[in-house]
């Protein structure tokens, strides 16, 4: 099977390049790449770290962020060194973890969350294309961003309660919103596969393509989401993200606020 085609950004020098995350810009657009395929670009407390400063070193100039892995896996979850009782050097082991105060256990956990909240920022819009694996905490980055275009050779799956854990990294609230709650439940609880034709079903991914045409259908994605004016984009993205937690009168006020404000500016009278 042939490796997704690469996106042209070796003309690019990046501006983070470590422990398996690469950042580069090229004007309004951030490519965020996974660059560990020889472990399925496994996820540990290195590259959440590194995922949160790409995050921080973002120029003001982007607008859509791209979330891509190398190889021909996006990311299949956790590097299982984090399971063994002895961990990764230097980091917590989940023993150690399970043996710290409450405190300090949730401030280790919002510490590894960190990674997943800024991709949904409204001051962009970020796209994860995804192909081949995405298990559990490659799951929960995919679901991290707005918009997921997935190749057809995508396998979704929730391992963490088989596994006698919860998913734990910003994935649920995305994920009910998305497949609803008996379809969110019934993934998680059994950890089973969903294929890229589920996904595109159930409201999970909005696009799926052959294997080789996945950075060219982001590619098509983020030029027509950068054709809208900025503002624009940025006021209907806050009122869609905000409005399943509004009454409908919340939400038809909060449209007339968005277009009196966006009226205003575009005849020269914003703030």
């Amino acid at each position: 099977m042939a490796s997704p085609a690469q996106p042209d950004t070796e003309h690019l020098v990046p501006l983070l390049d470590k422990d398996g995350v690469r950042l580069t810009v090229d004007d309004a657009i951030a490519t965020v790449t996974l660059t560990n395929p020889a472990k399925r670009n496994a996820q540990s407390p290195a590259m959440w770290r590194a995922l949160v400063e790409a995050g921080q070193l973002l120029p003001g100039s982007v607008r859509v962020a791209v979330l891509r892995g190398e190889g021909m896996s996006f990311s299949a979850g956790l590097d299982r060194q984090m399971f063994t009782p002895e961990g990764i050097e230097g980091e917590p082991s989940f023993i150690d973890l399970a043996r710290s105060s409450d405190a300090d256990l949730d401030a280790a956990i919002a510490s590894f969350q960190e990674a997943f909240t800024w991709w949904r920022r409204s001051d962009l819009v970020s796209i994860a294309a995804v192909q081949g694996h995405a298990i559990g905490a490659g799951f929960q980055l995919a679901l991290a961003c707005d918009l997921r275009v997935v190749a057809d050779d995508v396998q979704f799956a929730m391992r963490e309660t088989s596994l006698g854990l919860v998913p734990d990294l910003t994935g649920t609230h995305p994920l009910v919103g998305l497949v609803g709650y008996a379809r969110a439940l019934e993934i998680c609880a059994t950890g089973r596969f969903v294929t890229a034709e589920e996904a595109v079903a159930s409201g999970l991914a909005n696009l799926a393509v052959p294997t080789g045409q996945l950075d060219g259908a982001v590619a098509d994605l983020a030029a027509a989401l950068l054709a809208a004016p900025r503002d624009a984009v940025i006021e209907t993205k806050a009122l869609l993200r905000d409005a399943a937690g509004r009454t409908y009168d919340e939400q038809r006020a909060a449209e007339r606020q968005a277009q009196a404000r966006r009226l205003r500016d575009l005849a020269g009278l914003g703030e």
